[in-house]
């Protein structure tokens, strides 16, 4: 593994969920609390940026440049890692912005980001166009790509996958939102790593399944041999359920609205309504279609996410269907 800095609070615990597991009569149920990795209220992200934080000082960078929505988990947690080694930060957001800011996107403005906005279909050329004017003004940028999800980043999850065999869970099966592929990339290079036998699902966020199996599948050889292996990955290999998209990205639908409302009441597990919440819904169909053996163990790996709870985009619509 190549460097790291150190600061996720990690190992994250494993813990049960039997409550809900009682109440939807289903395969015994745990959970990965990545919502503690503690850095400004945490996430999968964190895991990712020790790597991604490591890799920017070593090249002497000042500025780091990334891209996501608006309610970005990934954006937050970036500009929280900016924050903490005194570096700047240039946010790239697509969607509209709230008046007033809340969320996530309250924490961006709170934590120290500069934020551009710009479309969904042009994020690619103007998060190129300012990361070219920061190179211009000589701010030194280093440019972390979308989720964080490249080989330096994806090692983050490698090292999950690690820490979760030296906890001595060996679950059948582990379930979490998939997107930008870099978390699922990372548990599969981590599984060969640390001899895992079960089987790794991503639960799709806004993907088609071909499309996200490819780049999952991409990017878990190109860590692979990043890290010295020779491993190959096929997207036939990749377990991917593209089937809870929903109305789209960051649309919450009836099935997320349960999904929150089941983990908060059985479980005091906070979820939010882009990610953990469409994996969660996914999940428990899956359970109530019988998709899995009585006697599976099954872990919930919760990436976090939980200020997008306090986005008004949701707020009415979770109070009132509660």
């Amino acid at each position: 593994m190549k460097t790291r800095l150190h600061f996720a609070h990690i190992p994250t615990p494993v813990e049960e969920m039997s409550r809900l597991s009682a109440t939807l009569h289903g395969p015994r149920l745990l959970v990965k609390r990545d919502d503690q990795t503690g850095l400004a209220f945490g996430g999968n992200k964190t895991r990712k940026l020790e790597y991604l934080l490591a890799e920017a000082q070593e090249l002497g960078a000042q500025t780091l440049i990334s891209a996501g929505a608006v309610q970005s988990n990934h954006c937050r947690q970036t500009v929280a890692a900016a924050a903490k080694f005194g570096m700047d930060c240039i946010l790239v957001l697509f969607g509209d912005p709230p008046d007033p800011p809340d969320g996530n996107h309250l924490l961006h403005y709170l934590l120290g980001a500069e934020i551009v906005f710009t479309r969904r279909e042009e994020i690619e050329s103007k998060l190129d166009e300012v990361f070219q004017q920061a190179q211009v003004e000589k701010r030194k940028p280093y440019l972390i790509p979308y989720g964080g999800s490249n080989p330096t980043g994806v090692q983050g999850y490698v090292n999950a996958m690690l820490e979760l065999a030296d906890q001595g869970v060996h679950p059948d099966w582990i379930v979490f939102p998939s997107s930008s592929g870099g978390t699922q990339a990372g548990m599969l290079v981590g599984a060969r790593m640390s001899g895992y036998k079960g089987k790794i699902l991503g639960i799709s966020v806004d993907e088609p399944a071909d499309v996200l199996s490819t780049r999952v599948a991409d990017l878990a050889r190109s860590t692979a041999e990043f890290l010295g292996e020779t491993w190959d990955f096929t997207p036939d290999q990749i377990l991917v359920k593209d089937d809870y998209t929903g109305g789209g990205y960051a649309v919450m639908g009836k099935p997320e609205i349960e999904a929150i409302n089941l983990f908060a009441r059985h479980e005091a597990l906070l979820l939010d309504p882009v990610y953990t919440g469409r994996a969660a819904a996914g999940l428990i169909d899956l359970i109530r279609k019988g998709f899995f053996d009585e006697d599976d163990t099954v872990l919930f790996w919760h990436t976090g996410g939980g200020p997008a709870l306090f986005s008004s985009r949701y707020q009415n619509r979770l109070i009132i269907n509660s």
